[in-house]
């Protein structure tokens, strides 16, 4: 059974823990969508400075322009194929903040060549991102990011490291609480800490054929370009 995120693993993908792997493993051959719920422990942003960035990323869906603790979540993980015919993962997640629900919306494939997952984000995949998904010892996924790319129309050019996030993802699974936990990290080489937000959440798997895939979770507007 192939997804892309073991497309992408190869080998390394065997050494996540087995809940992870069953996470990590939807897609089409699976015919599984996963939704996960929990909570956001904390929601947090770095200097003054990053907010109206994170305000116009917000317009989007991209990063989340509000703090919070204790903040409800879900997490929406619905494989389809897009209008290219490429095998795509949504990872759509909604929270529940006081102010009114915000998203953070995220596309995955495979990207070229195979050996890391492309990651599109926002309503409209203005942004690209490589990432590079490793199996941790203690069988917890970490996902580094790599080169950051922006498109519209024909403007086609790559983030500069100097204003582009470098997000760490790390996600485990509590077998004695029996929930899976995320923290995730996008810090600018220069400017230092700029999003996060850590948490935990449980996860219930459907049948995407009668799940499907719900109005407003696809983007508006797909990508082609890697």
């Amino acid at each position: 059974m192939s997804s892309i995120f073991r497309s992408a693993m190869g080998a390394d993908f065997d050494r996540l823990h087995p809940a992870l792997r069953r996470r990590f493993s939807v897609g089409l051959d699976s015919g599984e969508a996963c939704v996960g719920t929990g909570t956001m422990e904390r929601i947090w942003h770095g200097r003054a400075f990053v907010k109206p960035f994170l305000a116009l990323g917000g317009s989007r869906n991209i990063l989340v322009p509000r703090t919070g603790r204790h903040v409800p979540f879900t997490i929406e993980n619905v494989p389809y194929a897009d209008s290219f015919g490429r095998e795509t993962v949504t990872f759509v997640r909604t929270f529940a903040l006081p102010s009114g629900p915000r998203r953070f919306d995220a596309t995955m494939v495979l990207a070229p060549g195979g050996d890391r997952v492309l990651d599109y984000l926002g309503t409209h995949q203005h942004l690209a991102s490589d990432l590079h998904p490793t199996a941790e010892p203690d069988g917890s996924l970490l996902i580094r990011s790599g080169a950051h790319r922006f498109r519209e129309g024909p403007v086609d050019v790559r983030v500069p490291a100097l204003i582009g996030g470098d997000a760490e993802v790390r996600e485990s699974y509590d077998e004695k609480r029996g929930r899976f936990l995320i923290r995730v990290r996008v810090t600018n080489r220069r400017f230092g800490p700029l999003f996060g937000y850590s948490g935990s959440f449980t996860v219930r798997y459907r049948d995407v054929r009668s799940l499907g895939v719900r109005a407003g979770l696809r983007p508006v507007r797909e990508e082609i370009r890697a």
